[in-house]
């Protein structure tokens, strides 16, 4: 029977497998070495890898020279923790407000949209509004179809400059543009491609600083970690790929 099927798990008898080694906190955008698929917090790895190239769990080597290009974002794993861990997204979302109210920066559209639909849960409540099962199912039916008809437009945006530094390739004829913070630079690249009419997106690098992008940064890690909140818009290159010793 499904009752004899449930077993209760502690969640201390699972800590090893959803805390990150290099902070002995629970995994925050969970993010994972493709060669040995150990996970780490990507600050955490990121921080870790500028000084070295070895994998800090297994210590075999990443890459010899460009170990970032060679680490995944992993959302899987960080869904996993959250629905397992009571109150850590919560807690992660008034962190990053926080954070952004101290720069004195405009907070992302994910965490904004995230309060405004905890705030109008509340007031339904205050106000003694109830709806009926039916009700509640048609609208929630109603606001993932507007969400998913959304593309992104309510994310935190970027404002971004696309310029080429190769003579192997021509300029787009419309370098601007602006997308979603959680784009990430493999979109960038199968854009570029589309717009140059090339075989294929893996032709192309991307760069910002002169440093190589690795395709599962998102925008938002860029401008975080290689442009460091500098003015807008974010300036980045492509050139044909190169191949890395």
């Amino acid at each position: 029977t499904p009752k004899m099927l449930t077993r209760k798990i502690k969640l201390w008898d699972i800590n090893a497998h959803i805390t990150c080694r290099l902070c002995n906190g629970y995994l925050i955008d969970a993010t994972t070495v493709t060669e040995c698929l150990h996970t780490f917090c990507r600050s955490c790895l990121v921080k870790y890898l500028e000084e070295n190239n070895t994998c800090p769990t297994c210590r075999i080597v990443i890459h010899q020279s460009h170990p970032l290009q060679y680490i995944g974002h992993d959302r899987t794993m960080q869904d996993i923790v959250y629905k397992l861990v009571p109150g850590l997204q919560e807690a992660e979302m008034k962190k990053q407000r926080e954070f952004y109210h101290k720069l004195g920066m405009e907070v992302p559209g994910d965490i904004k949209g995230e309060t405004c639909s905890t705030k109008q849960h509340l007031d339904s409540h205050r106000n003694g509004e109830t709806k009926t099962d039916e009700s509640s199912n048609k609208e929630t039916s109603e606001e993932k179809q507007e969400e998913d008809n959304d593309y992104h437009r309510s994310d935190e945006q970027v404002s971004i400059c696309l310029e080429c530094n190769s003579s192997k390739l021509r300029g787009l004829k419309r370098k601007w543009i602006r997308c979603s913070a959680q784009a990430t630079v493999l979109h960038l690249k199968k854009f570029i491609a589309k717009k140059l009419n090339l075989s294929s997106f893996n032709e192309l690098d991307i760069l910002c600083n002169e440093e190589i992008l690795g395709k599962d940064h998102t925008l938002k890690f860029v401008v975080v970690t290689r442009w460091r909140f500098k003015k807008a818009p974010l300036l980045l290159h492509y050139r044909p790929k190169m191949d890395l010793l």
